[in-house]
Order: structure tokens, then C-alpha cells, then sequence
């Protein structure tokens, strides 16, 4: 088969589509023809060599896919060949097949289009599990969250309103805060021209947010504990503003607030199994009524996946840019 291989850290230049042995699913593994894949910033921070893979993980790139079941190791039970479904993977999604632990697969959901189901496992499984699963964020609490109208972002916003909460938002310009409010965010604030703590404790009366979704890491820490309500859940899920910060514990006890750090690629095979349950559970039969949408910002072709990764490093997307395979139908 062929897939994206980078040869060594770097820009977009170092991926390439080259040929590469075939997978074999292993026992309790289905492997999947690729119809398309979702691209995820874990994507570029492991293109740049910041983000390695788990040992034992596919080297190339792409963390969720959709296409059609081929072939099925001894003992999967969940699956057969030739069934639609998309997968929460490790990697080895950018190819023209992968091999995925059966736990991680979901079926498409109805109403929405192949293609399109690539670009919901990852956001999904992130969203529901931080949310639902460790924050345990319920109705009447205030949610903050940082980059809403990323692809995660887009997610948050409609399971933290459909969960009952106040979903407040950061974005990086007044098209995104429209964008964000039209998903039924119930504030957006643009962090360019305005302060995000001081809005947060304006809008919120000085209570401030009980869960924060924070994707940048050190350089909003002081901010998101400043900003933590009393019991408050700090959930730190990307790092975009550095590792290290300065953390002020006194104003962390004194509001018995708490940090939470996740990594869902991490996650050994048994968990991310759960999760999934859960997803297709919860949220499966939300998305199929329509409750939940999939938000697609754009398409291209995986052989212009360089072109893909530039779109999502201007940070000018909203939502989900999706990779098709040459294989698969249009979206």
C-alpha cells in the first residue's frame, strides 16, 4: 500500500506518499480501506517531531478515519467485511489502509455521509471524555472554552449546551466569535481585543467558569485559575502555549479548584475502548437526530496534504479539515 511518510522532522516538505508494507490486523483488530481521514494538530506537532507516537504505534500520520471494513483478525466479534465505519486510531491514518484495535471502531452514523465521519471520532471521544467522563460537567455550570471554533471546539460547544451548561467561548477574530455563536455558544469573547478573565468574571458575575477546555497550556495557566469558580475543573488538553507555566496553588486551594492534564492517544488500548462505548452511546444517537453536527471547515485530496497543513497552521479554519482518499467518493 501507500502512505504519508515523513522522513525526518520538518515543514511540509518532508511528507511524501510512498509505497510501504500492508497492514495485518493483529488478533481483535479489523483492518480498514481508507475513505478519508481527519486532520488533527497533533498531526503538525508530530510532522515537526514534537509529538511522537506511542511504541508500537504506526509511524505515519492521522489519528481518525472512515472507509470500509477488508479484512478482520481472529476473534473480532463487532465487525465484518465490508461494513462503513470510522475509528478513533493511534495513527496510520494518512494510507490506503490501517489496522485498528475493534474497540476503537464506531459505525458511521445515519444521516451522515462517509466522508464526513472522518472527522468525528478524535473530537468526540476528546470532547465527551474531558466533559462528561472527568470533569463531569452538568447542568447550570459554566463552561470555558479556549479555541471554540476549532474542531474540538465546535464539538464542545453543542454537547456543553445540549449537557445544560453556559458555554462561553475564546476565539481569534470577530468572524470565528459568529461562528461560535451560531453552533449556540452563549458568549464568545475575540481573546485578540478583549481580556478573556475580565469578560468571563463580567459575564458570569463574578462567579466565573467551573470547566475550562484549555488547548494552550502554560501561557493561559495564571488566566484559567484566575478565572476557575470555586470547585472549578481546569481541563488541559494541548499545550499550543508552551509546557511550563507558574502555577499560584494558594489561589488553587483557596478555591479547592483542581488541573486536570489528558492525552487521549496515550491511553492504553482498554481505555480508549470505553470511551468509545461511551461516544456511541451518548452521542451517536445525537448526532443521528441531528442534535449534534459535524462541523467541515474543508476538503483536499491526501495528496495535497502539505496544502491541508497550511490551512490549519493559519488557524483561519472553522472546524474540521478533512483529507479524502483517491479511492473514496466526493464528500
Amino acid at each position: 500500500m501507500h502512505a504519508i511518510v515523513c522522513r525526518e522532522p520538518g515543514g511540509v516538505e518532508v511528507m511524501s506518499w510512498e509505497q510501504v508494507p500492508d497492514p495485518t490486523p493483529r488478533a481483535h483488530e479489523v483492518v480498514i480501506e481508507v475513505a478519508a481521514v481527519g486532520l488533527n494538530r497533533a498531526d503538525l506537532l508530530q510532522r515537526k517531531g514534537f509529538y511522537p507516537p506511542p511504541a508500537g504505534a504506526s509511524d505515519y500520520l492521522g489519528l481518525e478515519c472512515s472507509g470500509h471494513i477488508t479484512a478482520v483478525g481472529s476473534g473480532v466479534t463487532q465487525w465484518s467485511i465490508g461494513d462503513e465505519v470510522c475509528a478513533l486510531l493511534t495513527g496510520g491514518g494518512c494510507a490506503d489502509f490501517v489496522a485498528v484495535p475493534e474497540g476503537q471502531v464506531l459505525p458511521v452514523p445515519a444521516g451522515v455521509s462517509l466522508i464526513d465521519a472522518a472527522a468525528l471520532p478524535e473530537i468526540a471521544a476528546t470532547v465527551w471524555s474531558n466533559l462528561a467522563l472527568l470533569a463531569h460537567l452538568h447542568a447550570d455550570e459554566v463552561l470555558l472554552i479556549h479555541g471554540g471554533t476549532s474542531g474540538i471546539g465546535t464539538m464542545a460547544i453543542q454537547i456543553g449546551s445540549l449537557l445544560g451548561a453556559t458555554v462561553i467561548v475564546t476565539c481569534g477574530s470577530d468572524a470565528k466569535v459568529a461562528a461560535a455563536l451560531s453552533l449556540g455558544a452563549h458568549h464568545a469573547i475575540n481573546y485578540r481585543t478583549a481580556n478573556f478573565v475580565d469578560e468571563v468574571q463580567a459575564l458570569t458575575d463574578g462567579h466565573g467558569a467551573d470547566v475550562i477546555v484549555d488547548v494552550m497550556g502554560a501561557k493561559y495557566l495564571d488566566g484559567n485559575v484566575r478565572t476557575l469558580a470555586v470547585n472549578g475543573r481546569l481541563v488541559v488538553i494541548g499545550l499550543q502555549g508552551g509546557t511550563k507555566g507558574e502555577l499560584d496553588l494558594n489561589r488553587l486551594l483557596t478555591k479547592r479548584a483542581a488541573v486536570l492534564a489528558t492525552s487521549l492517544r496515550q491511553r492504553p488500548e482498554d481505555e480508549k475502548a470505553a470511551i468509545v462505548a461511551s461516544v456511541r452511546e451518548h452521542l451517536w444517537p445525537l448526532i443521528e437526530s441531528g442534535d449534534i453536527r459535524v462541523v467541515i471547515d474543508s476538503y483536499f485530496p491526501l495528496h495535497d496534504i502539505a496544502q491541508a497543513h497550511e490551512r490549519m497552521e493559519s488557524s483561519e479554519h472553522i472546524g474540521k479539515i478533512v483529507l479524502t482518499h483517491a479511492q473514496s467518493t466526493t464528500a
